[in-house]
């Protein structure tokens, strides 16, 4: 259903995500080709904004800290999934993998070296600020708009 703190976690999200890909993106190596990066983070963080952080307020200010906790979270995981798979994919279209087992669970560890990639303070920190405000928004929202 439809509701003013999902609409505003949505919104809020996909700023944080975007903001935080932009944060990403000089941690890469120079001359990467970001195609799609920055709408597809944009897009997971207002999914994730209105599945997850719009759904779970009204339950106070605890919660809301602790929901948009896990909605960073919850970016970081999809986030780091979906690019892999993207980076998977590219490379395998260049015949890199001995079969479709081995492409799938390249998956995983390009994920995972994504991860150690961005896992620097200045993003985790704003990963964490950014998921918060965007619940304690939303929690307003809740309020203010029954």
């Amino acid at each position: 259903m439809p509701t003013a703190a999902r609409l505003i976690a949505a919104i809020a999200m996909a700023l944080v995500a975007t903001g935080v890909s932009y944060l990403i993106m000089p941690l890469l190596p120079d001359g990467t080709a970001f195609g799609y990066f920055v709408p597809l983070n944009a897009g997971l963080g207002a999914s994730i904004g209105w599945l997850w952080v719009g759904r779970q307020t009204g339950l106070g200010l605890v919660n809301a800290v602790n929901n948009g906790l896990t909605g960073a979270a919850l970016l970081v995981l999809w986030g780091l999934f979906f690019q892999g798979a993207w980076e998977m994919f590219r490379l395998a279209m260049r015949n890199r993998y001995d079969g479709p087992f081995e492409a799938l669970s390249a998956i995983f560890v390009i994920a995972l070296d994504f991860f150690f990639v961005m896992a620097v303070p200045h993003v985790l920190l704003a990963l964490a600020i950014g998921g918060v405000l965007t619940a304690l928004l939303a929690e307003n929202a809740a309020r203010r708009w029954r």
